[in-house]
């Protein structure tokens, strides 16, 4: 059973925009998904075992269709592409695929040190545009900011998390060749430069936020 909770919107998110990095397409956003994918297998933040996307029409948007594959561990562009291709909706011929999501597990480290496993650590999507290629790198757990859920502050757990995340966002930023930008803000936190942006403190507690939990 997992140790964690998980927040149901993410505490941080990083954007990129990579119309500069590649070209859009799908081909081309499953390269890229490949890649970052990769670089994070590196730093044990995402093992993938999924990926997911919801089917669209242009002109029509989105059919109410969510197609899933499962995956080994790194990702294959080539045959992803055909996988894809292969479960469009018979329904729907001119269907595309949406946002690429890849999840899958990663490792985190307890105050004791001890080497844990998570499902959905962190979560990469990819956005196959044929006009705009992007991406997006979110967490939902209380590991990668200075206090948990309840508002406690938990600095072993943070110093031993944060900065694998921030040094995998770094080398990110140099394999896609330009900087990230904070994803919007939710109730459970915001991306400020590498890490989670710091709440407002008083007392020594950060805000107890598991009334949304």
């Amino acid at each position: 059973m997992s140790l964690l909770m998980r927040a149901p919107e993410e505490c941080a998110s990083w954007e990129w925009e990579l119309d500069g990095f590649a070209p859009p397409g799908l081909e081309s956003a499953l390269d890229t998904a490949s890649r970052m994918a990769e670089l994070l297998r590196r730093h044990g933040l995402l093992e993938p075992s999924r990926v997911e996307w919801r089917w669209f029409v242009y002109g029509v948007g989105g059919i109410g269709v969510t197609t899933g594959l499962s995956v080994m561990g790194r990702l294959d562009p080539a045959d992803l592409a055909q996988r894809i291709q292969q479960s469009r909706p018979a329904g729907y011929p001119e269907a595309q695929a949406g946002v690429l999501t890849v999840s899958g597990t990663g490792t985190w480290f307890d105050a004791d040190g001890e080497e844990r496993r998570e499902q959905d650590l962190v979560v990469l999507s990819v956005d196959p545009d044929e006009r705009h290629l992007a991406a997006d790198v979110a967490v939902f757990h209380d590991i990668w900011g200075h206090f948990d859920f309840k508002g406690f502050p938990h600095p072993e757990i943070h110093k031993r998390n944060a900065p694998r995340l921030a040094a995998a966002l770094q080398e990110l930023e140099t394999l896609l060749g330009t900087a990230a930008e904070p994803g919007d803000a939710t109730y459970f936190g915001r991306a400020e430069g590498y890490g989670i942006e710091m709440p407002d403190v008083i007392d020594g507690r950060g805000p107890d936020l598991t009334d949304r939990l």
